[in-house]
């Protein structure tokens, strides 16, 4: 079993930090929402081959403003950069990195704190200039328990998912509490925003829900679907997300499931299975191609059906 959202240094199983972290009830899903059999099944190759076992774990995937690929290696505690041609160009120190997103002010933006240690030692969010030959991270703000999925509004305001609910983050570096104080114990993964509307990947009861937060009625969140493992009647961990221009948002589970969700009707599919897949970006420059993380450190190119 995956233990806590990997194999932290606690060594807490999934279902343990779940239960502790019960989220309060929203909305119920849709009858619509559960997993449908199949759909256009997506072809994948190794973009970046495996490392080391585990110490080589991708956390999560994102691109610069240049193009250039950042990864999270969680155990290694440091981000990666990686050129078009897939060669290592830089690493930056990150203490146990989650979410890397690129900001409306060109720096890039990751999450760290990603382990149940910070309990004791909150997890926060770095940045830096990506474009520099040798990156320099400065603390952004601070003070998140285990902190991991990460996305920005159209107005720079920042969302982070921790296992106590989804952080908003101003531009300034302030956090706004009232907004957060609606989200809060919502036990989030990941989160990604698409016209007004957040969408959070939750584990904390049940295991595998997306919920649905309005940005501007927090407090009217409702689930979009729950996902089913490939064991019948088992639900899956949902772990990270993205939404396409179309607003389909493509989830990553820790059965090796990449699912397609529309989220106004909740229905799901498996696009693609296999090993199990932290994270999930969109290629830039290229439409029906997705970069998944694996927590076997590999990074796979995706190509879509459509």
């Amino acid at each position: 079993m995956r233990t806590s959202r990997r194999p932290g240094a606690l060594l807490l199983p999934a279902a343990v930090l779940a239960l502790t972290f019960t989220s309060p009830p929203s909305a119920t899903a849709d009858p619509a929402a559960s997993m449908i059999a199949s759909c256009a099944p997506a072809a994948s190759a190794t973009a970046v081959p495996a490392g080391l076992p585990l110490l080589d774990w991708s956390e999560n995937v994102g691109y610069d403003a240049q193009g250039n690929l950042w990864v999270s290696r969680l155990y290694r505690n440091e981000v990666q950069r990686y050129d078009s041609a897939g060669t290592l160009t830089a690493t930056v120190p990150v203490e146990f990195p989650g979410a890397v997103r690129l900001g409306p002010d060109g720096l890039l933006y990751v999450v760290y704190g990603d382990t149940p240690t910070s309990v004791v030692r909150p997890g926060g969010v770095v940045r830096f200039v990506p474009s520099d030959a040798v990156p320099k991270p400065e603390v952004f703000v601070a003070g998140f328990t285990m902190p991991n999925g990460a996305a920005f509004d159209p107005s720079g305001n920042l969302y982070v998912a921790t296992m106590s609910g989804v952080v908003r983050v101003r531009s300034d570096a302030g956090v706004d509490i009232a907004w957060g104080e609606s989200v809060a114990g919502l036990a989030a993964n990941g989160v990604a925003e698409y016209d007004g509307v957040l969408y959070v990947t939750t584990n904390g009861g049940p295991l595998g829900r997306i919920v649905r937060v309005p940005i501007a009625a927090p407090a009217d969140r409702s689930t979009v679907a729950d996902l089913s493992s490939p064991l019948p009647g088992l639900p899956d961990f949902a772990d990270d997300l993205l939404v396409d221009p179309a607003g389909i948002l493509y989830v990553t589970t820790l059965a090796g499931q990449l699912v397609r969700v529309d989220p106004t009707s909740g229905a799901a599919c498996v696009v693609l299975s296999g090993q199990p897949m932290t994270a999930v970006v969109a290629v830039p420059g290229h439409p029906d191609e997705l970069l998944a993380g694996t927590e076997s450190g590999a990074l796979l190119r995706i190509r879509l059906s459509r």
